[in-house]
């Protein structure tokens, strides 16, 4: 059965008490662990983006954050507590549109379907009094046992997107902010710029004033027009480094979407060897 992949926090004060609730703050930065051991929301355990979620190398191949192996992410399942019967809420403080959107599709790349990000990340659920905590939390190892043995989510590597950028069948979408896509600025990577022929749509597009997501309605619109009737398979997202445009992917599968190729690599990967 397909759940919801956004939560509310009404609804996760519903569920707080279930045995078999799993909260992880994904939140990043260089003090992420510190500042979520300062304050965080009740029972949350810190999951690390570079760590947890990447296996970080060299960025020409790859990009900045490569996903890790099928097996080793399935092992990192089973040590931060989750089977496959858990209830996953994930939340990061950038209104899930980092590592907390990321961890989403990965889970659902495995085939786990209980698993929902927190709107509006851990900024609002603090606003609505959601309890928090402080110090270290973390739930007793389990044994993940998925139905497969590799990623279930469409990706690209950057040969395809190479392919892609020659073929007007595909539609290739940026979601880093205007600035970056135009080159204007860079404040991460070393070239400014973006991949050919990739056309702009800002993660933030997903969001209304108050940093939740718009509605599935309203999302299905706004995607419904820019895809021109492509079909998901000719679809391609990224962003800087395969994190974000998670973002974008979980706005596409709450409005209904079938989800769309990822390009893990991105822009971080394309601009070490493609400009």
């Amino acid at each position: 059965m397909k759940t919801n992949s956004i939560i509310s926090t009404d609804e996760l004060f519903l569920i707080s008490n279930h045995a078999g609730l799993r909260i992880f703050d994904v939140r990043t930065g260089p003090d992420a662990k510190e500042a979520y051991q300062k304050k965080h929301l009740e029972n949350a355990a810190f999951v690390d983006l570079n760590t947890d979620l990447a296996d970080i190398n060299d960025p020409k191949m790859g990009g900045r954050h490569p996903l890790p192996s099928f097996s080793t992410f399935i092992k990192t399942l089973g040590r931060l507590g989750i089977d496959k019967d858990s209830e996953v809420v994930i939340y990061d403080d950038k209104n899930g549109a980092n590592a907390g959107a990321r961890f989403w599709w990965m889970l659902k790349a495995v085939g786990h379907q209980n698993v929902r990000v927190l709107n509006g990340g851990f900024q609002f659920a603090e606003s609505q009094h959601y309890p928090v905590a402080s110090g270290d939390q973390s739930y007793a190892e389990a044994n993940y046992v998925s139905g497969c043995n590799k990623w279930q989510l469409p990706q690209v590597s950057i040969d395809n997107v190479k392919t892609a950028t020659q073929n007007p069948d595909f539609l290739i979408v940026d979601v880093r902010e205007c600035t970056r896509y135009q080159g204007i600025t860079e404040p991460i990577d070393l070239v400014a710029g973006h991949i050919p022929k990739a056309e702009n749509f800002p993660f933030t597009e997903n969001l209304d004033e108050n940093g939740l997501f718009k509605s599935p309605d309203i999302l299905k619109d706004s995607y419904t027009a820019f895809f021109k009737n492509k079909a998901s398979d000719k679809i391609i997202f990224h962003c800087g480094s395969g994190v974000t445009a998670c973002h974008s992917l979980l706005a596409l599968d709450h409005a209904g979407f079938e989800i769309p190729n990822l390009y893990v690599g991105s822009w971080s990967e394309w601009s070490r060897n493609e400009v």
